[in-house]
């Protein structure tokens, strides 16, 4: 499938699906999946068949891991892990957000060959921004190329987000506060990736959530670092990763929260 008809299948799964429900759920139509918090939608479940069906038959090789697929088979994971040709679906990122009705969702997809993130999308339904990637030949808003981030050299400058409490409550030596993220991984990385902050700290490092940040953000100039300071492997779900404007940026910022990741990582 050529890159504008995967952007197109994101959107019209939107239209047919996500949006009717959107502040319309009715009772029985969200479920909660390990904890309290972690809630799924008869939604999530219908866009995954959708653009998982559409995808198959584009690509019939290709292996396909879904979020709800591997909530429901983890095997899928070790599939992955080491498949040619694969993708990733979020079918929709910030659930819980949609849940409780708030704009900060987004559909997302993302191709790997061999592990490595070719191609990548990210559609904001209530927000009608898209953000494509594509190894090689840039990132895009709504069709417009974005530029090459230029964080600033002092870290004190830096603007940075987390979803985890332990992050935002805590005092690091040569960073501002961590403010509170959008808890929608598609919008945090469009933010982080449009320069509006420079750097997030996720807890959780699931492929179908980082792998189209990973590709969006590395074609601005961008990384994403695990707690030890290598690159984050979409197929290796190890806790705590940290997107940098820069490699220097995720370095300082690893650097600084020390023993906050580094003890979980």
């Amino acid at each position: 499938m050529e890159t504008e008809a995967v952007l197109d299948l994101l959107k019209q799964t939107a239209v047919d699906v996500i949006t009717p429900r959107f502040r319309a759920l009715a009772e029985g139509e969200v479920f909660v999946k390990d904890h309290p918090g972690d809630l799924v939608t008869v939604a999530d479940r219908e866009s995954e068949k959708v653009i998982t069906a559409a995808l198959r038959r584009a690509y019939p090789d290709a292996m396909i891991l879904g979020e709800e697929a591997a909530a429901a088979d983890p095997s899928l994971l070790e599939v992955f892990a080491g498949a040619e040709h694969s993708f990733t679906i979020d079918p929709i990122d910030g659930t819980y957000n949609f849940v409780h009705g708030k704009a900060d969702h987004a559909v997302m997809v993302a191709e790997l060959r061999s592990g490595e993130v070719v191609r990548s999308w990210i559609w904001q339904p209530e927000h009608q921004l898209a953000f494509v990637a594509e190894k090689g030949a840039g990132a895009y808003r709504n069709g417009e190329r974005l530029p090459l981030l230029a964080p600033s050299a002092d870290s004190n400058s830096w603007r940075g987000i987390s979803s985890q409490s332990q992050i935002r409550d805590g005092e690091f030596d040569g960073l501002a506060p961590v403010r509170e993220t959008w808890f929608c991984a598609g919008v945090d990385y469009s933010h982080l990736a449009a320069g509006d902050i420079d750097f997030i700290v996720f807890a959780h490092a699931k492929a179908w959530d980082h792998a189209p940040g990973l590709l969006l953000l590395s074609e601005v100039g961008g990384t994403i670092q695990r707690a030890d300071g290598t690159r984050y492997d979409p197929a290796v779900a190890r806790p705590w990763l940290i997107g940098g404007a820069s490699p220097a940026v995720a370095d300082g910022v690893r650097t600084y929260l020390g023993d906050a990741i580094g003890t979980l990582g």
